[in-house]
């Protein structure tokens, strides 16, 4: 997982030094249409110089189903890897097309294409360049094309109905991979999962924590400038500086509550939903595995009764002989199938302990810095008025 910082600074260098790079950028986000039918769009900016790309640069318009058409299609394309997770499409109407909530996007946005980029595998996705270089026409029928195809919701009703037919009438007999190591991943997921989540929703709560407490104090300052108005003299200088010092550490409060909120909540959340990610990619393999395990069960039950049949009826056995066959070759490709995605996984997982240990290092020592310079904002600003207080109490 690359943040977009780095993974700029990265190409760069890699640049200066005449080396491959490949540099995206998410920018300029904008308001098109009106009503129920309006949405944000976006200057993707490719830089690269890289052979299989158009040119040394490239800028086109998207929006956000251009991103998800991107994501979907990897996620068809490459079982087994971690696609990177894009933010919620949803959200609440009154905060949809506000700046907080178009910034946050963009930057996730941003995240996720040079995440794709950083990848060995995924960067290399002819559906990345088609992405990064085709003009709006080309995207819009593109999007169009391939989302339709596994959209429609007469398709979906009749999957669910032959699921149920299958559980009622016991045909389906789901089987689970059970080996020791997997169940460890699979429990360390869920617990990661649970533990980020519970730590993201604490971070947003201190954001709210540091709007209310700047709010307060914005409100505070303005009273006890109004109290000191009334009193007059030396209580008017005194009680000025005091609102003005309130009305300071306010300002302080919101700009820490942004950073927390961009530097410290925000990338938890990113975290939650990559874990939301290696679950999908755990649900393949679950696929994967069934696959693999339902043929190869049907293989060894066809080889014994194709010994059976070639003394018992020889008619048939040049028949059955050729079924069985085209049996195991299936088998066979199932199993390398899932031993693919299960090398993928495992390569995966140690890509993303390794980032993850460097983006969340990287957020909470964003997070401390920031609790203790502000720390010290206050109590520099209360002691500076300290003596004027003092001096008051006493005369």
């Amino acid at each position: 997982m690359i943040s977009p910082e780095r993974s700029s600074s990265q190409s760069q260098r890699s640049a200066a030094a005449g080396a491959p790079f490949l540099s995206i950028s998410v920018t300029d986000p904008v308001k098109m249409g009106t009503g129920v039918q309006s949405y944000i769009s976006y200057r993707v900016i490719t830089k690269t110089n890289l052979p299989e790309f158009e040119g040394p640069e490239k800028i086109v318009i998207r929006r956000y189903s251009d991103f998800e058409w991107l994501h979907d299609r990897l996620a068809e394309r490459y079982k087994g890897i971690f696609i990177p997770p894009l933010p919620e499409k949803n959200a609440v109407e009154k905060f949809r097309f506000s700046k907080e909530f178009i910034e946050l996007r963009r930057q996730a946005l941003d995240l996720f294409v040079n995440r794709i980029a950083s990848h060995p595998e995924l960067k290399q996705s002819d559906v990345l360049r088609t992405f990064l270089q085709a003009d709006e026409e080309i995207m819009d029928r593109a999007r169009s094309y391939e989302t339709g195809i596994f959209k429609k919701p007469a398709d979906f009703i009749q999957m669910f109905k032959s699921k149920v037919s299958d559980v009622v009438l016991g045909k389906e007999k789901p089987v689970e991979e059970s080996t020791p190591e997997y169940e460890k991943l699979k429990n360390y997921i869920f617990e990661l999962e649970n533990h980020l989540a519970e730590a993201q929703k604490q971070a947003y709560r201190l954001v709210k924590r540091h709007r209310e407490l700047g709010q307060s104090l914005a409100d505070f300052g303005k009273a006890i400038k109004h109290l000191g108005a009334c009193e007059g003299d030396l209580m008017e200088k005194v009680f000025s500086e005091v609102g003005s010092k309130s009305e300071m550490l306010s300002i302080k409060l919101q700009r820490e509550a942004d950073n927390l909120l961009f530097n410290f909540e925000e990338p938890l959340k990113d975290y939650v939903r990559a874990v939301q990610s290696i679950k999908a990619t755990m649900l393949d393999r679950a696929n994967a595995f069934r696959q693999h395990f339902d043929l190869d069960q049907e293989r060894k039950y066809k080889e014994l009764n194709l010994e059976k049949l070639k003394f018992m009826n020889p008619e048939k056995y040049a028949e059955a002989e050729s079924e069985f066959r085209e049996l195991k070759a299936d088998s066979e490709e199932a199993t390398k199938k899932f031993e693919h995605i299960v090398r993928l996984m495992n390569e995966e997982l140690a890509r993303f302990q390794e980032q993850k240990t460097a983006d969340i290092g990287l957020a909470f020592h964003e997070f401390a810095k920031g609790q203790a310079k502000l720390a010290k904002d206050i109590a520099d600003a209360w002691r500076s008025v300290l003596p004027k207080l003092e001096a008051c109490s006493t005369s």
